[in-house]
């Protein structure tokens, strides 16, 4: 989830959704569109406009209260109803996996990026020194979180 909570009852809704789009795509490869999660809902004997989705989302606007549309989207997603909405949910077990691999995927990231950025003019001795850097950086902020 992102370093700075929400606190406004949309932003959490719209924190959760993007989260849960986030973990399905690191599952499938593949993200979820608006006729996807329409056509999801529809088949769910619920309503969703492509208007409501992009505030849902994008946390602004009223708070959704539409219960059977928030009880469809957990049903969708594979989580409780109340994990889109609680300020401070148990969070899934498949979807703090799915958290700590992006997390995973992100630090192994800013190495590689650092390595192929800063190779060509360091000394070894210099880019090692980065790399400690790197890592310890890391894992405090692996502290912090857990």
């Amino acid at each position: 989830m992102p370093d700075h909570p929400a606190h406004e009852p949309q932003e959490i809704l719209a924190e959760r959704l993007n989260t849960l789009l986030d973990v399905v795509e690191a599952e499938s490869g593949q993200r979820y569109t608006f006729p996807d999660i329409k056509a999801a809902m529809e088949q769910r004997g619920v309503h969703i406009s492509r208007q409501r989705w992009h505030y849902m989302r994008a946390g602004t606007g009223p708070m959704t209260t539409d219960f059977p549309l928030l009880e469809a989207l957990g049903d969708f997603f594979g989580v409780p109803a109340d994990f889109l909405t609680d300020a401070d949910p148990e969070i899934p077990d498949r979807v703090a996996a799915q958290l700590e691999l992006l997390r995973s995927l992100k630090e192994a990231e800013v190495k590689n990026f650092a390595a192929r950025s800063l190779t060509s003019d360091l000394s070894p001795e210099t880019l090692l020194a980065i790399r400690d850097i790197i890592d310890q950086t890391l894992e405090q902020q692996a502290g912090e979180r857990g």
